[in-house]
């Protein structure tokens, strides 16, 4: 089973961007996850196709579990 940390902003036109952390630590809260996205809105790095990222729109954990039917 793998996780992911999927932290969903809304950029200049209104769209979603999501940027995703592979296997996030177990114990973060959502204090400690809102206080990332809030840096990430505050620094303007990252620049996406609709636009600067503007504000924070949710964050989720996504869990995937694989089973394999047949190896070769």
């Amino acid at each position: 089973m793998s996780t992911t940390l999927q932290m969903i902003f809304s950029n200049e036109m209104g769209r979603n961007s999501t940027i995703s952390l592979a296997d996030p630590e177990e114990q973060l809260s959502s204090e400690e996850i809102e206080a990332v996205m809030d840096s990430i809105v505050a620094k303007d790095i990252f620049n996406t196709a609709g636009g600067d990222i503007v504000g924070k729109v949710r964050a989720q954990i996504v869990t995937r579990t694989v089973d394999t039917v047949a190896q070769f």
